[in-house]
């Protein structure tokens, strides 16, 4: 999935928007713009994936930024994983069939695990699952929902599934910019021998590097480029 550590920036979307949520809580949203020129921005400064979610499909469980996914996709000539309401099976087949590279499965796997296998028996690889975790606690539906399940266990249960790789986003650190915490990523890395991608604090290029020696084989950035905090090609070159 990864050949080396990437730093990806994050395409989040609501109303057709650019927006960067402060702990995944609904109406701490700053709007950054259109998403194909952000889109088109990060490629240009040598971005090699994207990471698109439909934060209105996170939240309503339907998806509802799909114009601007369809545009962003269009635009640019990078891979792409999407994530936000994706709820079925064939919602997930007919979107990587459709020119996404990777589906990323939050409340979907798991309130169905088998969901996992499904797509992968078709699309090998193309499945990250995301485990969102908050107060050491993986948490669903726009991480209002509370499930008990530990994020190393329930990574290693998807890895059985099938699953391409990990999206381990640390809600408690959710776009404060106030750092990363590497312990509870470091764990998940050691629970599994499948790609685990980093996101959630990141504030400084240390923090990038920090994640990629804590294991992980790429992090998700927004706030913090978004911001202005650092640039995406000095955190490439950081861990270069």
């Amino acid at each position: 999935m990864f050949e080396q550590f990437e730093v990806i920036p994050a395409v989040d979307m609501q109303d057709g928007q650019v927006v960067q949520l402060v702990g995944g809580e609904r109406g701490t949203g700053k709007a950054y713009g259109d998403p194909v020129e952000a889109a088109q921005r990060w490629v240009e400064a040598g971005a090699e994936t994207l990471h698109l979610v439909d934060l209105d499909g996170a939240f309503e469980g339907e998806r509802a930024n799909a114009d601007a996914i369809t545009a962003v996709r269009e635009a640019v000539d990078v891979p792409i994983q999407l994530g936000g309401g994706i709820r079925t099976a064939e919602g997930a087949v007919s979107l990587l069939d459709s020119g996404v590279d990777r589906v990323i499965l939050g409340t979907a796997a798991v309130e169905n695990p088998d969901i996992v296998a499904e797509i992968s028996e078709s699309h090998p690889g193309s499945v990250l699952v995301s485990l969102d975790a908050k107060d050491g606690e993986v948490v669903v539906s726009g991480w209002t929902e509370g499930t008990g399940l530990d994020p190393a266990e329930a990574a290693t249960r998807y890895e059985d599934l099938g699953a391409g790789g990990i999206l381990f986003t640390d809600v408690d650190v959710e776009g404060q910019l106030e750092g990363v915490r590497t312990d509870p990523v470091r764990r998940v890395v050691e629970a599994v021998d499948i790609p685990v991608v980093a996101s959630g604090g990141v504030a400084t290029v240390d923090d990038v590097v920090a994640l990629r020696d804590a294991g992980a084989a790429a992090v998700v950035v927004g706030s913090a480029l978004y911001e202005g905090s650092f640039t995406l090609e000095a955190a490439m070159a950081a861990v270069e």
